[in-house]
């Protein structure tokens, strides 16, 4: 495999949420099954009468709420506005029995619909009606693979070439990853090996297509950076723009903040 001389990978930050567009939280440690992060995306809004999956992009303010998922417990804080107090829900999500086939960015998708107080608590906090859903099939709702790397290297280009710092949470990555005195983009080098990280094995698939969702600030949603022009200048390649790696599980096991990330150990 090409790769540098590092002295030291580690895991800089582990980041996922368990509502499908909600903010991307900081986590200490996350258990990788076959399916990927364990309480990863594991629920997502649905939009019934459009009968697709809500996306990021045109739902902004869906960054604006954290979600929890513990000991089968689904908690949302959700913010207010002039118009709508603050509000927190929670409680545990049952399975409605009805399943509902849905869209997801030009994919068909089957969910199974969550009964609680998340569809009407969320309703209202967006304006229009939807519906708590949690996937019948793991990963049908998540775009590309299961884990998603970016490194600090190339979050330091990017901030360099943009002129300003920029959050790594915009990415929504699994894993940030340090990789020392490596060149920016080294992950791109990963594309087909693996990795061991903390317990776990990952074989890397590929580089990233990104859209404008890393355009939203990752905590109020207003899109407040023009990351697609900055990325275009060097990141572009047969109409798309890449950035960081995505990855599938192949030997399950626990990761923390401060592990070290092997590569090319199977």
């Amino acid at each position: 495999m090409a790769r540098e001389t590092v002295d030291r990978v580690i895991i800089e930050r582990i980041g996922f949420t368990p509502l499908k567009g909600g903010r991307h939280t900081t986590h200490d440690l996350v258990d990788l099954s076959a399916d990927g992060p364990v309480g990863d995306r594991v629920f997502c809004l649905v939009d019934r009468s459009r009968g697709r999956v809500l996306r990021t992009v045109e739902n902004p303010s869906l960054l604006r709420a954290c979600a929890r998922w513990q000991a089968g417990v689904l908690s949302v804080n959700l913010p207010g506005s002039v118009d709508l107090p603050a509000q927190a829900v929670e409680g545990v999500p049952s399975a409605s029995g009805e399943m509902l086939e849905v869209e997801y960015w030009g994919r068909a998708a089957t969910v199974q619909r969550c009964s609680g107080p998340w569809a009407e608590a969320y309703s209202r906090y967006l304006g229009y009606d939807v519906v708590l859903c949690r996937s019948a099939n793991a990963g049908e709702v998540v775009y590309g693979a299961s884990v998603t790397i970016v490194t600090v290297a190339s979050m330091r280009l990017l901030s360099r070439r943009l002129g300003r710092e920029v959050d790594s949470a915009r990415f929504r990555s699994t894993f940030l990853v340090d990789t020392g005195d490596s060149t920016s983009h080294v992950e791109d080098s990963w594309v087909g090996q693996h990795l061991r990280v903390g317990e776990a094995t990952l074989r890397v698939k590929g580089v990233v297509p990104r859209c404008a969702v890393i355009e939203l600030n990752p905590v109020t949603g207003r899109n407040d950076a023009q990351l697609l022009r900055a990325l275009s200048g060097y990141r572009q390649s047969r109409g798309e723009i890449g950035f960081g790696v995505d990855a599938v599980v192949t030997a399950a096991g626990r990761v923390r903040t401060g592990d070290q990330v092997v590569l090319g150990k199977a």
